[in-house]
């Protein structure tokens, strides 16, 4: 390991003096690229300076506590073990640290959620949903921007699509897409009775415009009056817009901007995303595309999480966790669920070394 570190170690040597360099700075593509595996090789380093540390420490210990005696020897038996438990832990980490890189770590990403099976009540849950999501970027200290949404009747989501930026985003929210399924008793029952209702969320990591190259004879561009709930129009001029990807038949429209160049300029962003994760899929053989895998068909049979308003219950069914405070876990505290997912992602490939 050692060897590997010092190889590492030396990489983020040159990735450092390659980004300080004028030329570089200049060259928005590669000083991306370059940032990125500065990203990815800092905490590999510091990581091994503190380790190269402790084994020194280590050494000394185990040399001072062969020739001393009495409380002298304790006090050297004691650094010598608290330098053993610190090189455990290090390594531990660094076995982590060195597993081959998720290549989206370093990306924003955008989450898109919609209402799916239940009417005007999984709507509803699609904006709870988008509140957990907002809370949770509120306690992590990412930034959060909506990029497009369609408010219901009721003043619920049938969609909404959002950016969120920050640190370990991707490592975070890869584990949020798929469907989710809500238990209550809905605003609009009268009798009071529990339904079951579900909304999908898909996360896709966004991807630069560099990466994903859409050629204008692709792309099918609709413009229309935006509508709000009911549909009724809320504006007078076609600003609307709705992208159609011809090779693919992707579908991104938006609408919340008042200008048409901005609805455009959203829809595309999210459509290179969605092009991005369909070609990281074909290079990893996949079946179906992540957002596929993720969204399902929306039934109230699929889902990832379920959260039971009567027993203010969220279950995460992937790693059987169940937690009973739905009220703050919808309030964005989501740290206890997203920390078990993450580890156990990390487990599982600790066990078999893939990505």
């Amino acid at each position: 390991m050692l060897d590997r570190l010092a190889a590492l170690e030396q990489e983020f040597q040159q990735v450092e003096a390659r980004l300080s360099d004028p030329e570089l700075q200049g060259d928005h593509v590669r000083y991306t690229v370059e940032a990125r595996r500065h990203h990815e090789l800092a905490p590999v380093a510091a990581a091994a300076a503190e380790l190269r540390l402790r084994l020194g420490d280590l050494d000394t210990a185990r040399e001072m506590e062969a020739e001393t005696t009495g409380a002298d020897r304790d006090f050297y038996r004691a650094e010598r073990v608290a330098a053993e438990a610190d090189i455990a832990r290090i390594e531990a980490e660094l076995q982590a640290l060195l597993l081959p890189k998720d290549p989206n770590d370093a990306r924003d990403v955008i989450v898109e959620v919609r209402g799916a099976e239940g009417g005007e009540e999984a709507n509803l849950f699609a904006r709870d949903l988008f509140a957990m999501y907002e809370g949770f970027a509120g306690r992590k200290g990412w930034k959060l921007q909506v990029l497009g949404s369609t408010v219901s009747d009721l003043g619920g989501f049938a969609d909404v699509t959002f950016k969120l930026s920050g640190k370990e985003v991707w490592t975070r929210m890869q584990h949020e897409g798929g469907p989710h399924r809500v238990q209550r008793v809905p605003v609009t029952e009268s009798q009071g009775r529990i339904h079951t209702s579900s909304a999908t969320v898909a996360v896709l990591p966004e991807a630069d415009e560099v990466e994903v190259t859409i050629a204008d004879k692709d792309l099918k561009v609709d413009v229309y009056r935006s509508s709000g709930p009911g549909g009724q129009s809320v504006n007078t001029t076609d600003s609307a817009v709705r992208i159609t990807h011809l090779p693919t038949g992707l579908v991104v429209a938006m609408q919340d901007e008042k200008s048409q160049l901005q609805n455009k300029a959203r829809a595309l962003q999210v459509l290179r995303s969605r092009l991005l994760k369909l070609e990281q899929d074909r290079q990893q053989a996949e079946a179906s595309s992540a957002r596929t895998t993720q969204v399902g068909g929306g039934g109230r049979s699929e889902k990832i999480r379920t959260y039971n308003f009567k027993e203010n219950r969220v279950t995460d069914h992937r790693i059987g966790l169940t937690v009973y405070k739905l009220e703050r876990v919808l309030a964005g505290e989501l740290d206890e669920i997203s920390d078990a997912l993450v580890s156990d992602d990390q487990a599982r490939r600790l066990a078999t070394g893939d990505a």
